[in-house]
């Protein structure tokens, strides 16, 4: 099968948020599997270095509605992977990667330009993936101004859904005079009062899929769908749900250089170094008596963040040691680094994002807190996992569908779950994984399930390689 894979960021290039992590993964895992998929992304100037190991290709010019605009493609290959790099500096070379006051225009000029250069680089895909609401507008695109051009008439599109709050909104206008659409086509992107970008790529995409089967279930209902449960509900013929993976190469305990000690599943006892080395660093006492929670994480609502401080005082109280890194809402930012200011004994709260310290936690830490309002698929449970920290999340989306309650009575299961997004149920959860963590025997068996887990790409791979034949047989 050929495959061009679109989205808006991806490693190693420039990766903003999990998307990033997704669209460097997968490909690989799909190429492995023998099929020439490519990806493409906006040449951003934040990509940096990275540029100057990409080839010039070609260049041409598009007509971005009544904008005639300069296209120019660089390409990279890597391990039997193609990328392909869309430049144009007026819209690519800016501070930010997202939320500049002509985001509309910016994917209107890329999600074209992703369709003009199918015939200059000789390359007409049998599936064109897009990716959330960046390159929505792609299978609109195609349906509505593509279909009659030589190659393009078989083109099969899939739209995944990596978030669905984030949809694309714009005012009515911009049909006509960004993505150069006439007036007739006004009800495939309309919804609620707006422009939908989202809605549109469900009309128009031969599938649709999400990154967890539970969360494919979550947003036909309204508190999960963020406005479009009607037009989910009405295409949910077309909806399913694929677990992502988690890069098992990088994040590996025997290997990695990040952490104090390398351990393995059979030698999982030595952990307790990489504890130790966690409390030195963020002036913690060193005690192997007590468990550590960590978390790593958005200080969001959607992380869970307003029930854990509810409850952050509580959990002062009790025998142990609390580490958070993070960054996000500034009350939150400023509440937590109050909380462990008065309780330094007890909790450490790094404000930022540090790559090298996220590794440290996943392989000091006793347990990961994810208590979410709801998680499309998550990734830092299973990066935990593969550390042997034993997860403790809300069960929700891609966080139920990849942590097994764990069962003192016949050895079974990788984590604990709570169902309710409320602190109190977050607390008993808190309270259980305490009370697993004093029965050594239980908790050694906890661990090595969590480090047996397959939450490897290939397998998700695996499944998207039967998702893109199904599109095609159909």
């Amino acid at each position: 099968m050929k495959i061009l894979y679109a989205a808006g960021e991806a490693a190693p290039f420039i990766k903003v948020g999990g998307l990033g992590d997704v669209a460097g993964a997968l490909p690989k895992a799909i190429t492995a599997l023998g099929h020439d998929i490519r990806v493409v992304i906006p040449m951003y100037s934040a990509i940096g270095p990275m540029k100057d190991k990409c080839s010039y290709l070609t260049h041409f010019y598009i007509n971005n509605s009544w904008r005639k605009q300069y296209c120019g493609i660089f390409e990279y290959k890597e391990n039997n992977l193609t990328y392909y790099l869309i430049d144009n500096q007026f819209y690519f070379y800016r501070p930010n990667v997202y939320g500049e006051y002509d985001d509309g225009e910016r994917v209107a000029f890329f999600s074209r330009a992703v369709l003009e250069m199918l015939t200059v680089i000789d390359f007409i895909p049998d599936i064109l993936h897009c990716n959330d609401w960046h390159t929505a507008i792609i299978p609109v695109l195609l349906d509505c101004q593509y279909r009659d051009r030589p190659g393009y008439a078989m083109i099969k599109t899939l739209f995944t859904i990596h978030n669905i709050e984030f949809q694309g909104k714009f005012d009515a206008y911009i049909l006509g005079n960004v993505f150069g659409l006439p007036e007739d086509k006004l009800p495939l992107l309309y919804y609620g009062d707006c422009i939908n970008l989202v809605k549109g790529a469900i009309e128009c995409s031969d599938r649709v899929n999400t990154v967890s089967p539970t969360y494919a279930g979550e947003i036909l209902d309204a508190k999960y769908a963020f406005g479009l449960e009607h037009i989910l509900r009405a295409r949910q013929f077309k909806l399913s749900g694929i677990v992502n993976g988690i890069d098992t190469e990088s994040y590996n305990p025997e290997t990695d250089s990040a952490i104090k000690t390398n351990y393995s599943i059979n030698t999982r006892n030595n952990k307790f170094h990489n504890k130790f080395a966690l409390q030195d660093e963020l002036g913690l006492k060193r005690r192997s008596d007590v468990p550590i929670i960590g978390m790593v994480t958005r200080l969001t609502h959607q992380k869970g963040l307003d029930i854990l401080c509810r409850r952050l005082e509580w959990l002062m109280t009790l025998d142990i040691q609390f580490v958070i890194l993070g960054s996000g809402d500034y009350n939150y930012e400023q509440y937590l680094s109050q909380i462990a200011a008065s309780h330094s004994d007890k909790m450490c709260a790094v404000i930022g994002f540090d790559g090298m310290l996220a590794r440290r936690i996943y392989a000091g830490a006793d347990f990961f807190l994810m208590p979410s309002e709801y998680e499309p698929c998550g990734l830092a449970q299973m990066i935990a996992m593969r550390y042997g920290t034993v997860p403790i999340v809300r069960k929700t989306g891609g966080l139920a569908d990849t942590v097994i309650p764990f069962n003192p009575q016949t050895g079974e299961g990788d984590g604990i779950n709570f169902e309710q997004f409320d602190d109190g149920d977050m607390a008993n959860a808190v309270w259980r994984a305490l009370e697993l963590y004093k029965d050594k025997k239980q908790f050694s068996t906890v661990k090595k399930n969590a480090m047996l887990k397959d939450n490897s790409w290939s397998k998700s791979a695996k499944q998207y390689e039967q998702l893109y034949k199904t599109i095609l047989n159909n």
